[in-house]
């Protein structure tokens, strides 16, 4: 893999040994005979995952819960060490301590202090930072209006909802100013002008050429703001790349408007549709393949329709979701 990318891992795997003395990777033949007797377990949580992902982009990593998301960002950012695979992290190999430096990153269950308001906990943030406390300051204050906390601004984050511990949480991510946003299930607990919130602040980053990455069960918010997906079914990736790309293949219909179309092209095209509607002299027939549209179009023109738009239908990021895990 190029190191050029920002983010990238190659055939990471990671094994978890649970049961009673699960993790004991060490004591050789005890943790093989325990294995043995059913006392410890192996769970493969990630299996081979292989994905990169550019600077500048918005890069959705998606699946099912269970699906070993969180345990690939974890991983990604040097909070577990992996089974097996290599990668890459703003030009470090992972877990290397300059690369956090640059990097922002809210996990999905978050642990805060609770009897710090929002400017304390952001100014403790930015203590972990080489910034002077005039800088942490004057971010916080910017990052507090920014994420819409103004109103709790000397409350407790004990006395917070799920949606405004969410919000703080995106808050100390951006803390440093990073140039890599890593972001776990950043909608959790958040209502939809929250969702839209958190959206818009996605594309502002990525318009100030931030890196931001997140993973998501939130389709629909996947599908609007992501330039790349990797969907992650069972420990493995099962489809990435554009989602241009991915939401379009060989056996898409195609929707193609005409008029002035006499009966002999209608019948003919008819039979390679699932269903035709007529809006006067114009007739929308749809395709059922993309395979027949070379043949749909030169019927219609060789009887002397005119075309008025020959139009792919893309699937939706839900219908390939729900294909790939039924796949795996």
């Amino acid at each position: 893999m190029s190191t050029a990318a920002i983010m990238s891992v190659e055939g990471l795997v990671k094994t978890f040994h649970t049961g009673f003395l699960g993790a004991l990777p060490a004591v050789g033949g005890l943790a093989a005979r325990l294995q043995l007797k059913g006392v410890a377990q192996r769970v493969e949580a990630v299996r081979g995952v292989t994905f990169r992902v550019e600077r500048g982009e918005v890069f959705g990593l998606v699946g099912p819960n269970g699906a070993g998301k969180t345990t690939t960002i974890k991983a990604l950012m040097g909070l577990i060490r992996p089974t097996a695979g290599t990668g890459t992290l703003l030009g470090h190999p992972l877990g290397h301590t300059r690369s956090r430096e640059r990097l922002g990153y809210l996990p999905e269950q978050p642990y805060f202090y609770e009897y710090l308001n929002p400017r304390e906990f952001l100014d403790f943030y930015g203590g972990l930072f080489p910034m002077t406390a005039r800088e942490r300051r004057a971010r916080a204050e910017q990052l507090i209006d920014r994420v819409g906390l103004r109103h709790a601004v000397d409350r407790p984050i004990r006395r917070f909802s799920k949606g405004m511990v969410q919000r703080i949480g995106i808050a100390q991510a951006l803390i440093n100013d990073p140039e890599l946003i890593v972001l776990d299930e950043p909608m959790s607990g958040l209502d939809p002008i929250g969702r839209k919130e958190v959206r818009d602040l996605v594309l502002e980053l990525k318009a100030q050429g931030k890196t931001v990455f997140f993973s998501s069960h939130i389709l629909q918010d996947v599908e609007q703001l992501c330039d790349r997906v990797a969907i992650v079914v069972k420990g493995k990736v099962r489809a990435e790349g554009r989602l241009g790309e991915l939401l379009l293949d060989a056996d898409h219909p195609v929707e193609i408007v005409s008029t002035h179309v006499g009966s002999a092209a209608r019948e003919t095209v008819t039979a390679l549709c699932d269903r035709v509607m007529d809006a006067g002299e114009t007739v929308r027939f749809h395709l059922r393949s993309v395979s027949d549209r070379d043949a749909a179009v030169q019927a219609l023109v060789t009887s002397g329709a005119r075309l008025q738009s020959v139009t792919p239908q893309r699937r939706s990021l839900e219908d390939l979701f729900v294909e790939e895990a039924g796949r795996a």
